[in-house]
């Protein structure tokens, strides 16, 4: 679940930064994407290495 979010995040921003933001550079959307997918695929570790720690926390 996590790669395929991270999957889907980098194509939502590469267009947003395309149209929304009007973003020509390449590179610029490239480094934008790339950190925006990066960023879901951590916070979505933390938040799965939390939820661990609190279910051992409770047994």
């Amino acid at each position: 679940m996590q790669e395929l979010l991270t999957a889907v995040a980098y194509p939502i921003v590469w267009l947003i930064c395309a149209y929304l933001l009007k973003i020509e550079s390449g590179l610029a959307k490239l480094l934008i994407s790339l950190t925006a997918a990066i960023l879901v695929y951590v916070l979505i570790g933390i938040k799965r290495t939390q939820k661990e720690n609190h279910k051992e926390n409770e047994d």
